[in-house]
């Protein structure tokens, strides 16, 4: 009562002020210890944050609503939805953002990755052939599951250098990476040069969903009539996911599984299928021919040691490489926050980013970063895997929002993928479709 007129006026705002500051710091930690939907999001953004995803987009309140119902069906955890817009840069300026050293290709070291990973696959081999049948009875229960997970996450490794040979990513020479690509990927039952053609020309079509090879979604009305009934219910999802991983890989290579519909039978064992034209049926051939000295190698070592050797020292950890690479390949294209588009609106860069770079912990490096530096070989296929993460880096600034990674661990991330990722449709925007699971 004794302060001046302006002091105490003055007072009166310092004490609303520190109200004020108050409140906010309260709501602020009330949105750290609930994680939900009581923080509002600023005025200005247009997206919403969350805590795994690694961008966001330009959304209509339809779109934002949409999230928020995401959020709450998965723990509060929003998905910011890839930007759909035709991006504010080119493929040019992309390029200009990464070290010119990361597009040179050396023969030394890409044939120090094969040398690498064939020396660990051979000690690995011994180890199951001289030391494992040593040991007691009990502890070879245990030792010969930890070989097939080992040998198969290496040999996934040495599939992953093939797949890059196909990409002309190995070397400065054409034949040599093709050499050294049929020879490794027919040890791992894959035809070569059949595959080669047929992925290259997914990452020509990338999230159309007219031409685009694999995991190419359906739309609602194109379901059958028991869908529902299998990924309704945790017990059928899980079916689901095992038949993917243990017979998805096989079946896309016999019988265009996954793949996108041709007007007939589609083969990647079919040097006259329709998934070739007639300048690539010669090297169809000399695949087939591949995958065929293989198998007959195989037959074989089984007349020699019998069939359930073959399927302990080699079966086991093939099948896990199969497994390996269609989780990969599912989770690099499958996820909420990527949208599919038409004819009326694809374009191959914005087809290109609507990919996902995924966290595998210490099986990035084993699996040569194909998992963790996807967006970055949908741009450039042909930079070398040695130096994806140095380009991954450099181009994050340029793509900001239209890059996106995803941290969520793998299984967890699997069995979301299944729940929600069952078809796509359209929402406001025509031409581009989102995943949805609603029946």
């Amino acid at each position: 009562l004794l302060l001046p007129p302006a002091q105490t006026t003055r007072s009166s705002r310092q004490q609303e002020e520190q109200r004020r500051r108050r409140g906010k710091r309260v709501r602020a930690l009330a949105c750290v210890v609930s994680a939900g939907p009581i923080c509002p999001a600023p005025a200005a953004s247009t997206t919403t944050p969350i805590s795994n995803m690694g961008a966001g987009g330009r959304m209509t309140e339809k779109e934002r609503e949409k999230q928020e119902q995401l959020g709450r069906a998965n723990g509060g955890a929003a998905y910011q939805r890839s930007p759909t817009d035709k991006p504010p840069f080119t493929l040019g300026q992309i390029k200009k953002a990464i070290p010119p050293h990361c597009f040179q290709r050396s023969i030394i070291k890409s044939f120090s990755y094969v040398v690498h990973d064939l020396v660990i696959v051979a000690a690995l081999l011994y180890a199951a052939l001289v030391w494992i049948p040593t040991l007691p009875t009990v502890l070879q229960l245990g030792a010969w599951p930890l070989y097939w997970i080992v040998q198969g996450c290496v040999m996934t490794g040495v599939w992953v250098i093939a797949h890059e040979c196909g990409h002309h990513a190995f070397s400065d020479y054409s034949l040599l990476d093709d050499t050294v690509g049929l020879v490794l990927h027919s040890w791992l039952l894959v035809p070569y040069f059949s595959w080669k053609y047929s992925h290259r020309r997914h990452h020509s079509n990338t999230g159309s969903l007219e031409r685009d090879e694999v995991f190419v979604p359906k739309q609602k009305e194109a379901l059958a009539w028991y869908t529902p009934y299998i990924y309704n219910n945790p017990i059928g999802r899980l079916v689901h996911i095992v038949v993917q991983l243990t017979l998805g890989w096989p079946l896309y290579l016999a019988l265009n599984a996954s793949g996108r519909p041709y007007p007939r039978f589609a083969c990647h064992f079919d040097p006259y299928g329709p998934i070739y034209n007639d300048r690539e049926r010669a090297q169809i051939f000399i695949s087939d021919v591949g995958v065929l000295a293989v198998s007959l190698a195989l037959l074989k070592l089984v007349s020699s040691f019998g069939f359930w050797w073959v399927v302990r020292v080699y079966g086991v950890p093939l099948l896990i490489v199969n497994a390996w690479l269609v989780l990969i390949t599912y989770l690099q294209h499958t996820h909420p926050a990527l949208p599919h588009y038409d004819s009326t609106e694809w374009d191959w860069l914005r087809g290109a980013l609507a990919t996902m770079d995924r966290d595998y912990g210490i099986l990035n490096r084993v699996f040569h970063n194909i998992t963790d530096t996807h967006v970055a070989h949908h741009l450039f296929s042909t930079m070398p895997h040695y130096h994806a993460m140095e380009a991954t880096k450099a181009i994050k600034p340029i793509l900001g929002e239209y890059y996106q990674f995803d941290p969520t661990p793998v299984a967890k991330a699997t069995w979301r993928e299944a729940k929600e990722c069952i078809y796509v449709e359209p929402e406001d925007r025509k031409g581009v479709f989102w995943y949805s699971n609603k029946f």
